[in-house]
Formats: structure tokens, C-alpha cells, sequence
């Protein structure tokens, strides 16, 4: 699916990832358990910056469904805000860091 995503969006910046699997290999990448999640919005809601924590699908009927447990005001202000609740400080950090560099328009707040 990550491959094919890329070959759909082409230049656009989309992240596509299995997040059914994160659990098998998250605590030897960062170093804390990250246990299964039970569903996707589960999973979306411990992405590690609250701002990113946006999942949109399509239902059956045919209609968009958003799911934002943070809201969506600070992907709109360009504000990135820690999500404490899984990632560890230095894995927000990191990201912080690589999307200030592609986007310096954004402002990050500090780990809380």
C-alpha cells in the first residue's frame, strides 16, 4: 500500500502506514511498549504530534468522515502540538525537526 500511495500521490506529501503492526516493532525502534491499538482511531489519536492526529475516509454511501480528536485548528494555524500519550519526547523532537526544515512556516510548541 505504501508504494502504491506513492505512485497515487506522486509530489504530495502522504504518509501511508500500517498501524495494525506499529506494536511489533515499536519498542525496539524507540525504546517504550506501544501496545496493539483497537482500531484505527485508536491509532490515530497516539500519533505524536496532536496536530497530525487526522484520519478521513469514505464511507459506504459514499460520504467523507473525518476523524480529529484534537480538533483541527492547529493543522489550519500550521502549529504543531506533542501528543505525550505514546511517542516519546525525542520521537516528536525528530519530527519537529524534519517538517520545520520543509516547512519553516511552521511553529512548533515544546514538549509539555
Amino acid at each position: 500500500m505504501i508504494s502504491t500511495g506513492r505512485r497515487v500521490f506522486g509530489d504530495v506529501p502522504v504518509e501511508i502506514r500500517n498501524e495494525a503492526r506499529v506494536h511489533l516493532w515499536y519498542e525496539e525502534r524507540f525504546g517504550v511498549p506501544c501496545p496493539p491499538y483497537d482500531s484505527t482511531e485508536d491509532a490515530i489519536a497516539s500519533f505524536p504530534a496532536t496536530t497530525c492526529a487526522l484520519g478521513a475516509r469514505i464511507t459506504p454511501a459514499g460520504e467523507w468522515r473525518l476523524y480529529a480528536p484534537y480538533g483541527v485548528a492547529d493543522a489550519f494555524d500550521l502549529r504543531l502540538r506533542p501528543n505525550p500519550r505514546q511517542a516519546p519526547r525525542q520521537v516528536y523532537e525528530a519530527k519537529v525537526a524534519r517538517w520545520t526544515r520543509d516547512w519553516p512556516e511552521l511553529t512548533a510548541l515544546p514538549w509539555p
